[in-house]
């Protein structure tokens, strides 16, 4: 039988290859670790040779794989572009969209690439911030459509939750930081989702703690963390590689997950705003 590559197998090993981690490229496709590592595993069969180099640090493309991802990225751009040709889903425009900082890194470049090469003649104009600085955006009409955070269970401003993400509390490795009473925090501002759950967690629990660092940022939350001199908040997909998540041996409180939900400027989208939130259900299928 005739060996052939698949679409979906290619498309991980994009996923793998930009974000040198097979965990990372699971949450990029919405999979299970385990199901990406058994992709490679068929991809490599097909290929009949080693396509990554599998090590504590993560994973790296071989030669092989390496040629392989050039041929992956033109395989499925030409093969998206057909799709959309044929299904006369060419659109044109100006599109306004905004998201949390969280996901700028790890799924926004693929997601924007993705939809990218099936609407070439779109122009995308992208705003991060945090959600309640988001849903401003919505209310002055100065966005078309936002992804935001919302408490997992009170997804109410867009009603269909399209992901959920694990909130983790994040410090600098060996850092005695998580020890200190009161306990230091890096957090958002007052009235974004990671400050008011970190503090409803603790004072849940009894803990003292002090918000030593606020801010906007997500740069600023990650910089202070990095200094040993706060523990923050993030979402696991924002986590960098440095830092380490704290567990309960570090004495904290679980934090909820948060979900992401879609929310629009009018009622009813335009149609370019309607195939945008199309693409993001399809990029991030419901959890």
């Amino acid at each position: 039988m005739t060996a052939s590559l698949d679409f979906d197998l290619l498309r991980s090993l994009l996923a793998v290859a930009e974000t040198g981690s097979l965990s990372k490229a699971a949450s990029r496709v919405a999979r299970t670790q385990s199901a990406i590592s058994m992709q490679m595993q068929r991809l490599e069969e097909v290929a009949g040779q080693p396509l990554l180099h599998r090590g504590a640090r993560g994973v790296t493309l071989t030669a092989a794989g390496e040629r392989l991802v050039v041929h992956a990225g033109e395989l499925l751009r030409r093969h998206d572009e057909a799709l959309a040709e044929l299904r006369g889903a060419r659109m044109s425009g100006v599109l306004r969209f905004c998201c949390p900082e969280d996901y700028a890194v790890a799924l926004l470049p693929h997601l924007l690439q993705g939809f990218a090469s099936l609407h070439p003649q779109v122009q995308m104009e992208v705003v991060c911030a945090p959600t309640p600085r988001l849903l401003e955006l919505l209310a002055r009409h100065a966005a078309d459509l936002a992804l935001v955070s919302v408490e997992d269970g009170h997804a109410g401003i867009g009603g269909e939750v399209i992901r959920r993400e694990p909130l983790v509390w994040v410090a600098r490795r060996g850092a005695p930081v998580a020890g200190l009473t009161p306990l230091p925090l890096a957090l958002g501002a007052p009235d974004a989702l990671d400050h008011v759950l970190a503090k409803r967690a603790l004072e849940a629990q009894g803990r003292a703690f002090r918000v030593a660092h606020a801010s906007s940022s997500l740069a600023g939350l990650v910089g202070m963390a990095r200094s040993g001199q706060a523990v923050t908040v993030l979402t696991r997909t924002a986590v960098p590689d440095d830092l380490e998540i704290l567990d309960d041996a570090h004495g904290l409180p679980p934090l909820p997950a948060v979900a992401l939900t879609l929310a629009f400027d009018r009622e009813r989208p335009t149609p370019l705003t309607a195939a945008f939130a199309a693409h993001i259900r399809k990029f991030l299928p419901t959890a």
